[in-house]
């Protein structure tokens, strides 16, 4: 196998990891292309243990954590403050571990290696993440699913993680009524609904009347990482990992009130 193939099999979930560690599209692609120059300057960087997949994380990681601002958590604060400006205590380390395990799949011992640690102090990192993103960011979530045990798994895993359910709509027109019923402050969303409609164009119109975190849900979500147009940010693969679900949402939560936190800061 060519090097180009090596790496283009694992493209599109590369992206995936990016923009989930970074909060966005733009963001998340810039560093992937970074790595892909690398790369292209020394072909043997994905050769070692692991094989290609394991060392093209591992590129990435090293040059995600070569700028300074991503490394570094934010001057802790006082627990009083609101939710919104305790967020940045949470270090990058701990959900790089979380995302690597929960979000791409990788084996304890392959994460170890991207991570350049090792397999204790990896399951502490994990540990760690999935404690505090928990503990800090509840929301009430509507889901928009037309098949009825995964909703079912969804609602009850969203629960679990400490959030409210605001409700299930398995149609365009069901999702759009109960956002007017009541706002919620994170939508699941699979691509295709029961009658024919799409969660992609629902969850659309209701980002005209107000902004919200969005994670899609799809069998095929390699469809919507190519980067030729613009993309969601967070993507759930089907079948879906309970862990994964924690772990997205704990991203999505996390950069939305991050994002928030300037205009706060500035009222």
């Amino acid at each position: 196998m060519s090097t180009s193939q090596a790496v283009a099999q694992h493209l599109p979930y590369l992206r995936r990891y990016a923009r989930a560690l970074t909060g966005s599209q733009h963001s998340g692609d810039a560093y992937v292309a970074a790595t892909l120059e690398a790369v292209i300057e020394d072909r043997s960087v994905l050769d070692g243990p692991g094989g290609p997949r394991v060392a093209l994380y591992r590129l990435f990681t090293k040059i995600w954590n070569s700028v300074v601002v991503n490394g570094t958590a934010e001057p802790a604060v006082d627990a009083k403050l609101p939710v919104e400006q305790r967020l940045g205590r949470i270090t990058p380390r701990p959900r790089q571990a979380f995302l690597l395990i929960a979000l791409e799949g990788f084996s304890e011992e392959d994460a170890s290696q991207i991570l350049d640690t090792d397999v204790p102090t990896l399951r502490g990192l994990v540990e760690e993440s999935g404690r505090e993103l928990a503990a800090e960011i509840a929301t009430d979530v509507l889901i928009i699913e037309d098949e009825t045990f995964i909703a079912m798994d969804l609602e009850s895993l969203v629960e679990s993680a400490g959030h409210r359910v605001l409700g299930v709509a398995r149609t365009h027109s069901a999702a759009v009524t109960l956002a007017k019923t009541k706002r919620p402050g994170l939508i699941l969303a699979d691509i295709q609904l029961a009658d024919g409609s799409s969660g992609l164009d629902a969850v659309n119109e209701l980002l005209r009347s107000f902004e919200v975190p969005v994670i899609f849900i799809t069998a095929y979500p390699e469809r919507f990482l190519t980067g030729e147009r613009p993309e969601p940010a967070f993507l759930i693969a089907k079948p879906f990992q309970p862990s994964t679900v924690a772990a997205v949402i704990g991203q999505a939560l996390f950069f939305e009130r991050k994002a928030r936190r300037p205009e706060r800061r500035s009222a």
